[in-house]
């Protein structure tokens, strides 16, 4: 590694040109700091693409373009992949499965631009795949931690993080009748089997989020390969009368819609009542093809045909939830969620479906979600300074999350650079309680689990609009608190831009269920490592 003087750069991006075009100030930034300490250490840096001036950003856009880049590219040169925005992970992911030399992929720790959203999710693909690579993230880049690790891997084409509070699950002392508990669960789940409905499979280029079918089925899970384009199809058979009762069902719940006149920029009344139609559809597919839980994909697609499936996601994760019925009038999972995991994210889906039927067996509610790890920062909490994580998604988090439920909930409008043909999400603060965190991930070609507890935080009203105008303000946010997992811990450790959670009523119960949890996902044969604090 050391004879090598120069650097390889990359940066993978989205495949929406709108994205790609406000995202390029962050990105181009984001280069010029790290050349300038690269130079400094005696690097130089060789772009592997140019800014294209048509499209206005120089970021890789599409698989074909990642495959015409790395042909050109030298295999054995170290290369590190610069993430400041979301990016398409298969966009690079087949010219890094054959790159010989060192691979470093390296976020901005910045909010506004989802870069850590976007390595995370390249790193738990890059580790699905089997491919060796070193991870980094900064906020300036030019702190010690980061400047540290930096040389080590110029030096040695590695870099290693502390993973010291991950413990394997056998090394965690879990009561036997736990334990028999958890197999009991596991043979009945695998029994009974269950049905994952997969609207569209890939959504935004995440490999990591497809489960090849002999892992899945090994679960007793099965998936019902459906389209999006028969979503459409079903709304379309949707009444204005029945999508109207969603709409008041939700508006006499005392929930808020943001709406407005102009349709490209802002919520109209017409878009809530497509989502609400979504919403319906999607719940007679599920009743017709006996699906347990479900994933709409939306992006490619179906982006350019309606409004968006954030709305619909998070209704369909709550338990309390406007009646729908088939069109011959019998309501459809009467006192039931559905689970749905956003972005057709398989993993989530495995993870939301167990965690749904789990704390209905323990008595506790088991509306739970997935969210980003979109960013966080210190602050001071109960005399202590806190890393306070902000989890955020665009869709799937339930109203029963939130404070207030859903009269603190509103509908506002997602952003136009992602969402041209508009829709609301469900916007509301995650109340304060003990939570259970996890992940599903597929490392050495198998399922695994890292879990753990934490809680949900209150943060003052100026903090969390705060916090909100640094990232997307128009999604759920939680403000969470991780103990005994440092932030630099989380990142070189976690396998996905997602993270599952789901509330306790107090922590004794949250260490009950997460011991439980991690026991039942070890029956069913997942690798589990319990991480942040035991008690």
């Amino acid at each position: 590694m050391a004879l090598h003087r120069k650097i390889q750069l990359v940066a993978s991006g989205d495949l929406r040109l709108s994205a790609n075009r406000v995202g390029w100030k962050f990105q181009s930034e984001m280069e010029s700091k790290l050349e300038a300490v690269l130079s400094g250490l005696g690097f130089d840096v060789v772009r592997g693409h140019a800014y294209d001036p048509v499209k206005k950003h120089g970021f890789i856009d599409s698989q074909k373009m990642g495959l015409e880049v790395f042909r050109q590219l030298d295999p054995e040169m170290p290369i590190i992949v610069v993430e400041s925005v979301w990016q398409y992970s298969h966009h690079v992911l087949p010219g890094l499965t054959t790159h010989l030399g060192p691979i470093l992929t390296l976020a901005n720790f910045d909010g506004a631009s989802s870069g850590l959203v976007g390595l995370l999710n390249l790193n738990g693909s890059l580790t699905k795949a089997g491919v060796a690579y070193s991870t980094l993230w900064s906020v300036n880049f030019d702190d010690g931690f980061f400047l540290g690790k930096l040389k080590e891997w110029l030096e040695t084409g590695w870099v290693k993080h502390d993973e010291s509070h991950v413990l394997p699950l056998e090394q965690i002392s879990v009561e036997a009748e736990l334990q028999q508990e958890a197999r009991l669960f596991a043979r009945e789940f695998r029994r009974r089997k269950a049905i994952m409905g997969v609207f569209d499979e890939g959504c935004m280029g995440m490999f990591n989020a497809i489960v090849p079918d002999n892992l899945l089925n090994a679960l007793g899970i099965f998936k019902e390969r459906l389209s999006q384009s028969a979503l459409y199809a079903e709304m379309l058979k949707v009444s204005e009368t029945e999508a109207e009762e969603i709409l008041d069902w939700l508006i006499e719940k005392g929930m808020k819609f943001n709406w407005g006149s102009d349709s490209a920029l802002e919520l109209t009344w017409s878009q809530s009542l497509e989502q609400c139609k979504m919403y319906i559809a999607a719940l007679r597919m599920a009743d017709e093809y006996g699906c347990d839980t479900i994933g709409i994909q939306y992006q490619q697609g179906l982006k350019d045909l309606v409004a968006s499936s954030d709305l619909v996601e998070g209704l369909l994760n709550n338990v309390n939830r406007p009646p729908a019925f088939t069109a011959e009038g019998r309501e459809l999972f009467p006192g039931k969620s559905m689970p749905h995991f956003n972005e057709v994210d398989e993993c989530a889906g495995i993870d939301a479906l167990i965690t749904t039927q789990l704390w209905e067996k323990l008595g506790l509610a088991p509306e739970n979600t997935l969210h980003d790890i979109r960013w966080g920062e210190s602050y001071h909490l109960d005399g202590k300074e806190e890393f306070v994580w902000v989890f955020l998604i665009s869709g799937a988090a339930p109203p029963e999350h939130f404070i207030g439920g859903y009269a603190g909930a509103k509908s506002e409008r997602q952003p136009p650079m992602y969402f041209q043909k508009g829709g609301g999400s469900l916007k509301g603060v995650s109340k304060p309680g003990p939570i259970v965190w996890s992940r599903v991930y597929i490392e050495d070609d198998q399922l695994c689990c890292d879990l753990g507890v934490g809680k949900a935080v209150y943060l003052p009203e100026g903090e969390t609009q705060r916090r909100w105008e640094a990232t997307t303000p128009a999604w759920p946010i939680m403000h969470a608190v991780l103990p005994g997992i440092s932030r630099d811990q989380m990142m070189g450790r976690h396998k996905a831009n997602h993270i599952q959670v789901a509330y306790a009523r107090d922590h004794a119960s949250a260490i009950h269920a997460a011991k439980l949890k991690a026991e039942v996902f070890a029956a069913l044969g997942m690798r589990v490592s319990w991480c942040g604090e035991l008690g």
